[in-house]
Protein backbone atom coordinates (compact mmCIF):
# COMPACT_ATOMS: atom_id res chain seq x y z
CA UNK A 1 0.00 0.00 0.00
CA UNK A 2 2.55 2.44 0.86
CA UNK A 3 4.27 1.90 -2.46
CA UNK A 4 1.07 2.25 -4.17
CA UNK A 5 0.94 5.89 -2.04
CA UNK A 6 4.13 7.12 -2.74
CA UNK A 7 3.76 6.29 -6.08
CA UNK A 8 1.38 9.14 -6.72
CA UNK A 9 -1.29 6.07 -8.18
CA UNK A 10 -4.14 7.58 -5.98
CA UNK A 11 -4.82 10.91 -6.58
CA UNK A 12 -6.26 11.26 -2.83
CA UNK A 13 -7.61 14.58 -3.43
CA UNK A 14 -9.94 13.72 -6.28
CA UNK A 15 -11.08 10.45 -5.04
CA UNK A 16 -12.93 9.23 -1.92
CA UNK A 17 -11.22 6.16 -0.28
CA UNK A 18 -12.88 3.31 0.90
CA UNK A 19 -11.17 0.37 2.81
CA UNK A 20 -12.21 -2.92 2.84
CA UNK A 21 -11.01 -5.31 5.32
CA UNK A 22 -12.17 -7.92 7.99
CA UNK A 23 -11.27 -7.90 11.71
CA UNK A 24 -7.88 -7.94 12.25
CA UNK A 25 -6.59 -5.16 13.79
CA UNK A 26 -3.32 -4.82 11.67
CA UNK A 27 -4.92 -4.00 8.67
CA UNK A 28 -6.82 -1.30 9.84
CA UNK A 29 -4.03 0.28 11.58
CA UNK A 30 -2.05 0.22 8.83
CA UNK A 31 -4.35 1.51 6.50
CA UNK A 32 -4.86 4.63 8.93
CA UNK A 33 -1.55 4.92 8.98
CA UNK A 34 -1.43 5.26 5.25
CA UNK A 35 -4.74 6.36 3.88
CA UNK A 36 -5.68 7.71 7.33
CA UNK A 37 -8.94 10.12 5.60
CA UNK A 38 -10.17 6.67 3.92
CA UNK A 39 -13.54 5.11 5.19
CA UNK A 40 -13.13 2.00 6.88
CA UNK A 41 -15.60 -0.68 5.95
CA UNK A 42 -15.78 -3.91 7.72
CA UNK A 43 -16.47 -6.32 5.02
CA UNK A 44 -20.09 -7.53 4.99
CA UNK A 45 -19.65 -11.18 4.17
CA UNK A 46 -16.97 -11.78 7.04
CA UNK A 47 -19.09 -9.83 9.31
CA UNK A 48 -21.99 -12.35 8.40
CA UNK A 49 -20.07 -15.30 9.34
CA UNK A 50 -20.62 -14.10 12.68
CA UNK A 51 -24.07 -14.07 12.37
CA UNK A 52 -23.90 -17.49 11.17
CA UNK A 53 -21.97 -19.04 13.61
CA UNK A 54 -24.34 -17.70 16.31
CA UNK A 55 -27.27 -18.74 14.83
CA UNK A 56 -26.40 -22.50 13.85
CA UNK A 57 -24.85 -22.65 17.60
CA UNK A 58 -27.70 -21.31 18.95
CA UNK A 59 -30.60 -22.56 17.20
CA UNK A 60 -29.18 -25.43 15.56
CA UNK A 61 -27.25 -25.24 11.89
CA UNK A 62 -29.47 -24.50 9.22
CA UNK A 63 -32.78 -24.73 11.10
CA UNK A 64 -35.38 -22.43 10.35
CA UNK A 65 -35.22 -20.47 13.31
CA UNK A 66 -31.44 -20.39 12.34
CA UNK A 67 -32.23 -18.79 8.56
CA UNK A 68 -34.58 -16.52 10.60
CA UNK A 69 -32.61 -15.03 13.13
CA UNK A 70 -29.71 -14.51 9.97
CA UNK A 71 -31.70 -12.64 7.65
CA UNK A 72 -33.29 -10.80 10.50
CA UNK A 73 -29.97 -9.78 12.40
CA UNK A 74 -28.22 -9.18 8.71
CA UNK A 75 -30.96 -6.96 7.94
CA UNK A 76 -30.59 -4.61 11.11
CA UNK A 77 -26.85 -4.49 10.83
CA UNK A 78 -27.33 -3.81 7.03
CA UNK A 79 -29.43 -0.96 7.84
CA UNK A 80 -26.98 -0.15 10.84
CA UNK A 81 -29.39 -0.65 13.63
CA UNK A 82 -26.64 -2.72 15.61
CA UNK A 83 -28.61 -1.33 18.75
CA UNK A 84 -31.20 -4.18 17.80
CA UNK A 85 -28.90 -6.71 17.14
CA UNK A 86 -27.10 -6.00 20.78
CA UNK A 87 -30.39 -5.98 22.64
CA UNK A 88 -31.25 -9.61 20.42
CA UNK A 89 -28.03 -11.20 21.56
CA UNK A 90 -28.33 -10.29 25.35
CA UNK A 91 -31.48 -11.73 25.10
CA UNK A 92 -30.35 -15.21 24.17
CA UNK A 93 -30.54 -17.87 26.40
CA UNK A 94 -26.91 -20.32 25.96
CA UNK A 95 -27.51 -23.59 26.31
CA UNK A 96 -24.02 -24.38 26.78
CA UNK A 97 -20.61 -22.57 27.02
CA UNK A 98 -19.71 -23.41 23.45
CA UNK A 99 -22.77 -21.32 23.00
CA UNK A 100 -22.47 -18.43 25.27
CA UNK A 101 -18.73 -17.96 23.88
CA UNK A 102 -20.19 -17.54 20.03
CA UNK A 103 -22.52 -14.92 21.54
CA UNK A 104 -19.57 -13.07 23.56
CA UNK A 105 -17.66 -13.42 20.60
CA UNK A 106 -19.55 -12.16 18.09
CA UNK A 107 -20.94 -9.53 20.89
CA UNK A 108 -16.94 -8.27 21.19
CA UNK A 109 -16.64 -8.14 17.34
CA UNK A 110 -20.08 -5.69 17.07
CA UNK A 111 -18.32 -3.54 19.73
CA UNK A 112 -15.01 -3.08 18.44
CA UNK A 113 -16.06 -2.59 14.70
CA UNK A 114 -19.50 -0.88 14.74
CA UNK A 115 -18.21 2.39 13.46
CA UNK A 116 -16.64 0.06 10.33
CA UNK A 117 -20.38 -1.53 9.49
CA UNK A 118 -22.54 1.37 8.64
CA UNK A 119 -23.52 -0.47 5.69
CA UNK A 120 -26.76 1.17 4.73
CA UNK A 121 -24.79 4.76 4.64
CA UNK A 122 -21.49 3.31 2.83
CA UNK A 123 -23.88 2.15 0.05
CA UNK A 124 -25.87 5.10 -0.12
CA UNK A 125 -22.46 7.03 -0.40
CA UNK A 126 -21.34 5.18 -3.51
CA UNK A 127 -18.41 2.19 -1.55
CA UNK A 128 -19.12 -1.27 -1.74
CA UNK A 129 -19.44 -2.96 1.89
CA UNK A 130 -17.59 -6.77 0.95
CA UNK A 131 -14.22 -7.51 -1.04
CA UNK A 132 -15.77 -9.73 -3.54
CA UNK A 133 -15.45 -7.58 -6.64
CA UNK A 134 -11.74 -7.08 -5.62
CA UNK A 135 -11.27 -10.30 -4.89
CA UNK A 136 -13.23 -11.16 -8.60
CA UNK A 137 -10.84 -8.66 -10.35
CA UNK A 138 -7.96 -10.10 -8.79
CA UNK A 139 -9.02 -13.79 -10.20
CA UNK A 140 -9.64 -12.49 -13.58
CA UNK A 141 -6.81 -9.99 -13.70
CA UNK A 142 -3.95 -12.23 -12.51
CA UNK A 143 -5.15 -15.51 -12.16
CA UNK A 144 -6.43 -15.82 -15.78
CA UNK A 145 -3.67 -15.21 -17.49
CA UNK A 146 -0.67 -16.42 -14.55
CA UNK A 147 -2.16 -19.40 -13.68
CA UNK A 148 -3.24 -21.54 -16.85
CA UNK A 149 -2.39 -24.76 -17.06
CA UNK A 150 1.10 -25.61 -17.58
CA UNK A 151 2.26 -21.76 -17.09
CA UNK A 152 5.24 -20.93 -14.98
CA UNK A 153 7.23 -17.51 -13.99
CA UNK A 154 10.05 -15.79 -12.85
CA UNK A 155 8.41 -13.27 -10.62
CA UNK A 156 10.31 -10.38 -12.31
CA UNK A 157 8.12 -11.35 -15.43
CA UNK A 158 5.15 -12.06 -13.74
CA UNK A 159 4.99 -8.93 -12.07
CA UNK A 160 5.41 -6.92 -15.41
CA UNK A 161 2.90 -8.96 -16.78
CA UNK A 162 0.53 -8.24 -14.17
CA UNK A 163 1.32 -4.55 -14.50
CA UNK A 164 0.62 -4.69 -18.01
CA UNK A 165 -2.67 -6.69 -17.52
CA UNK A 166 -3.62 -4.09 -14.60
CA UNK A 167 -3.21 -1.21 -17.00
CA UNK A 168 -5.77 -2.56 -19.31
CA UNK A 169 -8.58 -3.46 -17.11
CA UNK A 170 -8.15 0.12 -15.70
CA UNK A 171 -7.66 1.67 -19.10
CA UNK A 172 -4.66 3.57 -18.46
CA UNK A 173 -2.12 1.22 -20.99
CA UNK A 174 -2.02 3.98 -23.64
CA UNK A 175 -1.38 6.24 -21.12
CA UNK A 176 1.97 3.90 -19.74
CA UNK A 177 3.45 3.42 -22.76
CA UNK A 178 2.99 6.54 -24.50
CA UNK A 179 5.07 8.15 -20.98
CA UNK A 180 7.36 4.85 -21.61
CA UNK A 181 7.74 6.26 -25.01
CA UNK A 182 9.21 9.46 -24.37
CA UNK A 183 11.67 8.24 -21.87
CA UNK A 184 13.57 6.39 -24.72
CA UNK A 185 13.98 7.50 -28.03
CA UNK A 186 14.54 6.22 -31.70
CA UNK A 187 16.53 2.39 -31.48
CA UNK A 188 17.26 2.53 -28.08
CA UNK A 189 13.12 2.55 -27.27
CA UNK A 190 12.54 -0.05 -30.42
CA UNK A 191 15.36 -2.73 -28.91
CA UNK A 192 13.25 -2.32 -24.78
CA UNK A 193 10.11 -3.02 -26.86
Amino acid sequence: MLRIKEGGLIPEEKVRLGIIGDGAPWIWKRCKEIFPSAKEILDYFHCSEYVHDVANAHYGKETTEARQWCEATLTRIYYDCHEDVFDSLGRMKAQNQEVQDKIDTFYKYLSNHGKKMNYGSARRGGYHIGSGAIESANKFISHTRLKRSGAWWYIKYANNMLKIRCAKYNRTYDKIVEKYKKRGSGKELKNKI
